[in-house]
């Protein structure tokens, strides 16, 4: 469903060259959701990204079957000088979905009320990420990407309604989630990857990626 083979990622920091993955060949099958350890500033948005499409390697091949989600919270397709009616309209006919129903739906979950009506450039941070979260949650994907950096909201009505309709769309989709904290993982993965030193490490479960991942971890405290 979505396979990297031999793809290469780095950026020049100004002063040394930072190697996100290097001749990283993975899969992520159908029904089998995974979630990668990294630590902070290793380039887990980066390949968040990669497999969305909004990035593209600098060597390999990303090949995608199926519908993969933009990042959630990716904020990349709302024009602020436009309000979340016009946003969702707009993603809408993109999608090839019924404005009227990915408006609805939206105005329901997001919880904004007259803002919803408002340019997304007058909201607070908050309400750009229940916008975010109430798009991706109208569209329908085989795959969902989740990154654990991406701004969550505090708004406790929102978490509850959210949460209990990704919880439905999760139960006949894949995730992929990329995390520091293998608890975040627990949630929603069956296998699980450590990003280290440029390769991704495949696991079969958790444990063993946690068990290296924690290893790492106390060495680079040493």
């Amino acid at each position: 469903m979505l396979r990297f083979e031999n793809v290469s990622k780095s950026f020049w920091t100004g002063t040394q060259r930072k190697v996100i993955l290097d001749r990283a060949s993975f899969r992520i099958e159908a029904g089998r959701s995974m979630g990668i350890l990294a630590a902070n500033g290793t380039g887990k948005t980066t390949i968040m990204n990669m497999m969305a499409g909004l990035e593209r390697p600098d060597e390999g091949e990303i090949r995608r079957d199926g519908r993969i989600s933009f990042p959630l919270g990716f904020m990349g397709g709302i024009d602020g000088k436009h309000t979340a009616n016009e946003n969702a309209r707009f993603i809408a006919r993109l999608y090839d979905l019924d404005p009227d129903y990915v408006e609805a739906f939206c105005r329901y979950v997001c919880l904004l009320d007259e803002y919803f009506d408002m340019p997304v450039a007058t909201y607070s941070s908050g309400m750009k990420a229940r916008l975010a979260f109430s798009l991706l949650l109208a569209l329908d994907f085989d795959v969902y990407l989740i990154d654990e950096g991406m701004p969550a909201s505090t708004d406790v009505a929102f978490n509850r309604r959210a949460g209990a309709i990704l919880k439905e769309r999760l139960e006949n989709a894949t995730v992929v989630v990329v995390s520091h904290s293998p608890t975040i993982l627990e949630k929603f993965c069956n296998t699980a990857a450590v990003l280290r030193d440029g390769r991704l490490i495949m696991f079969d479960t958790l444990e063993e990626a946690r068990a290296l991942y924690e290893y790492d971890a106390e060495g680079a405290q040493l």
